[in-house]
């Protein structure tokens, strides 16, 4: 079994136990990341949604735990595609634990098993333009972006009132009544992460 070790975080292969713990996870104030919060509670919808992270040799996920050896976060990869050796990366927190670098230390863990272990060369992710939090995150673990598109929101029920949709309302565009909302791709390549990782050893010295 895997178990992957970073600064204040362990990852350790996603387990059913974990799945149920997550119905304990807080929910995030801004209604923007509503899609974020893990929304089952029934144990049926909890045991599907557990499965089907399992049910594809193309997808590999990991359970986060903190110092306190509690469940905050989960982190994968799906798409994997074995000859060209990339993958794309998904990562949903407690809301309870953001902001305190647990976020950034799982990536960084995870980069390094991904590129070295699996021996993968690039590693592609998703972000939506208004999630500034995560894009900061993911650009202090190298990643970069080198696309955009616009996808329909997933609440088109959303105030637009409300101060969270106003102050991000350069990231949203309206059209025919329906609500977008701009995606970055984001990716970073082991010739970066290397790179990376031999800047922050050397500020070690």
């Amino acid at each position: 079994m895997d178990i992957i070790k970073g600064n204040k975080v362990m990852l350790t292969p996603l387990k059913l136990e974990d799945a149920f713990f997550m119905k304990k996870w807080g929910k995030h104030e801004t209604p923007l990341l509503s899609d974020y919060n893990f929304p089952y509670y029934d144990d049926e919808d909890i045991i599907e949604w557990y499965n089907s992270k399992k049910s594809s040799r193309r997808r590999i996920y990991f359970i986060v735990y903190n110092e306190e050896k509690r469940a905050i976060g989960y982190l994968g990869i799906k798409s994997i595609r074995r000859i060209s050796k990339k993958a794309t990366l998904g990562i949903v927190f407690d809301p309870n634990y953001v902001d305190k670098g647990y976020g950034t230390d799982a990536i960084n863990a995870f980069l390094d098993y991904f590129f070295n272990t699996m021996k993968m060369k690039t590693l592609l992710l998703e972000v939506a333009g208004f999630n500034k939090r995560a894009i900061r995150c993911y650009e202090k673990c190298g990643f970069m972006k080198y696309d955009q598109y616009l996808d329909i929101y997933h609440d088109q029920n959303i105030d637009r009132n409300n101060k969270y949709f106003k102050n991000e309302k350069n990231n949203f565009v309206i059209k025919r009544g329906k609500i977008y909302n701009f995606i970055y791709r984001m990716k970073v390549d082991n010739n970066t992460y290397y790179e990376m990782r031999e800047e922050i050893d050397k500020n070690k010295t």
